[in-house]
């Protein structure tokens, strides 16, 4: 009989993000198939609140100050207060974001931190930065593949980028498509019908947080310079940017045409009315909103902000690429949008390896095997293996 893990997640709080909310549905997941999945959340509170599962077991330490401008730090106190009082088999960590807090846990916890299985949720290149930046952020990589026991790449294309960025061995690094969505809303967002559409009144979609990552001026001008009578573009998502958005809408006169209706519990209405995505990030991992569109049969146009851009693209059979950061092609995809390619049936099934279904077993996989590669090492090593 295989023995259930015990498993912990550090997260921030419930604030809308696609790395919290991935980790979620499979803790969800890895607790109603037997495993004792303990959450350990840095506040209480966020606009993805509502769809906390009661299933799962949080813990929250309050504090009499706010933690938000101080989360990194909060979250490593709170995490290993938790670990230094509960037995854990595994930790995982649900992204970069988290990195510095489960470093934190191995350097703090010494022999006695579990293994940590590491998703790698960004762009490990970070062509947007300085070029200083950039030495400094792959030392910070390297010391990740010193410290941390597995890391999971979310596509194909990652796996090498992962062996050579961070310096560690190929057996190290596993390949599990990212989890963006549960194989019920797959089925959803595949059964939306795509009748034929004329260019008249085309309506572009963002699904985003609105920070500086996704550079959504970017995508405003270029739809200030290429839009057609009749077109529309909604920006789903809320953050701190907004008013400067809202701000530049107007300076660009087209704060008629952009609507933004802030969070959304539930996007994929969205999805449905919607005829084209798009995303101008500076840099990403596995973009959710672009498998969810592929899903839902939409022209797509977004950056080539990761290495697995030209995969999720098909070469072009899913998605138009255009550089980062160039407003010209991203204007000039927005009008011709009618002659982009548009997903068939057969190109939309590609979304369902994408699914927690199809995912969470996997990384049980991997979290076993980090398991008992930690224990050998501890045992060739002489340190005791029973915490």
């Amino acid at each position: 009989m295989t023995v259930p893990l015990r498993i912990a997640i550090p997260i921030h709080s419930f604030e809308p993000g696609g790395v919290e909310r991935v980790a979620l549905g499979l803790a969800e997941h890895w607790q109603q198939t037997g495993h004792q999945v303990m959450i350990v959340l840095g506040r209480d509170e966020g606009l993805d609140r509502g769809r906390a599962s009661p299933s799962l077991a949080y813990r929250i330490r309050s504090s009499r100050v706010p933690t938000a401008r101080f989360e990194t730090l909060w979250m490593i106190w709170c995490f290993l207060l938790a670990l230094s009082r509960e037995r854990v088999d595994v930790i995982f960590c649900p992204g970069n974001t988290y990195a510095v807090v489960c470093f934190a846990m191995s350097l703090l916890l010494g022999e006695r931190c579990p293994p940590i299985v590491c998703k790698i949720s960004n762009d490990l290149v970070r062509r947007d930065t300085s070029p200083l930046h950039r030495v400094l952020y792959r030392g910070w990589l390297r010391a990740q593949g010193m410290v941390f026991d597995r890391f999971v790449a979310l596509a194909e294309p990652m796996h090498d980028e992962i062996v050579d960025r961070l310096g560690v061995g190929a057996h190290r690094v596993v390949t599990i498509h990212d989890p963006a969505m549960t194989r019920h809303r797959f089925d959803g967002l595949a059964a939306i019908p795509r009748p034929g559409r004329s260019r008249h009144r085309y309506r572009f979609l963002a699904l985003s947080r609105l920070v500086p990552q996704k550079n959504l001026e970017v995508m405003l001008r270029a739809f200030a310079a290429g839009f057609r009578p009749g077109d529309a573009l909604t920006i789903v998502g809320d953050g701190p940017e907004l008013t400067r958005l809202q701000t530049l809408a107007r300076r660009l006169a087209v704060e008629d045409r952009v609507h933004f209706p802030g969070h959304v519990t539930d996007p994929d209405p969205y999805l449905r009315d919607a005829d084209c995505l798009l995303l101008s990030s500076d840099y990403e991992g596995v973009p959710a909103a672009v498998l969810e569109a592929i899903a839902a049969g939409l022209q797509i146009v977004a950056t080539d902000c990761s290495s697995s851009m030209d995969l999720l693209a098909g070469q072009g059979t899913r998605a138009t690429l255009v550089p980062v950061r160039d407003i010209d092609a991203l204007a000039r995809a927005i009008a011709q949008a009618d002659r982009l390619p548009r997903p068939d049936p057969a190109q939309r099934q590609y979304a369902a390896r994408f699914t927690v279904e199809s995912a969470a077993g996997a990384y049980v996989a991997a979290m076993r095997r980090a398991i008992v590669s930690a224990r050998q090492i501890r045992m060739l090593t002489g340190v005791p293996t029973h915490r």
